[in-house]
Order: C-alpha cells, then structure tokens, then sequence
C-alpha cells in the first residue's frame, strides 16, 4: 500500500538563522480537509489554504478521507465547468466579434 505523507516544519528566522518551533510528520489523510483547497493543474492539485493553519485529525479513516477527496473534486471540477462554459467562453466570443469588426492597423 501506498502512502502520501508530509513533513512539515514550522519555524522563524532569528538572528539569520532557522529556529525550529514544531515538526509534523503525517499521511495526508490526517490533514483537515479545512485547512486544504483544489487547484486546477492538470487533473488538479490539492494545495494548503494557509500554512499557519493546519489541523491534524487522526480520527479520520483513509477511507473516509478519500471519498471527501472525491466529493470536492467533483465540486470543484462542477465550478470549473461552469466557468468556462459560463462566463469565460462567453466572454471571448464577444472578444472576437469585436475585433472580427476592427480595422487592422498592421497590413
């Protein structure tokens, strides 16, 4: 089986030099789902919201975890649809009619 884990540090710089306040090592499926978002690269990316903030919930199955990845990804894949068969195609249709009707200054 396979595991994704982080390691993060937190830490400040004194006087030049790290200063160590806090180590965790743990499976993404221990970070809140609070504290993560989506992006879209790819076939998208999950990404730390705030890295001031982040909440660890062992109480959490792997599988449970999984599916809330699943339920987001279609959320947020849903958002993305709507965007660009929405507001963004849309928009350059109306982009291009303008320019189709412009004269062109470089011929």
């Amino acid at each position: 089986m396979d595991f994704f884990s982080l390691l993060i540090i937190k830490y400040s710089i004194v006087n030049n030099q790290p200063e160590v306040s806090e180590v965790i090592f743990s499976p993404i499926e221990f970070i809140d789902w609070s504290c993560l978002t989506l992006g879209a690269l790819g076939w998208g990316q999950i990404q730390i919201a705030n890295s001031n903030r982040i909440e660890i919930s062992q109480d959490q199955s792997r599988k449970s975890w999984m599916l809330k990845l699943c339920d987001n990804v279609l959320e947020f894949y849903s958002k993305e649809i709507d965007k660009i068969t929405g507001t963004r195609i849309k928009r350059f249709q109306e982009i291009k009619k303008y320019w189709k009707n412009k004269d062109d200054v470089w011929l």
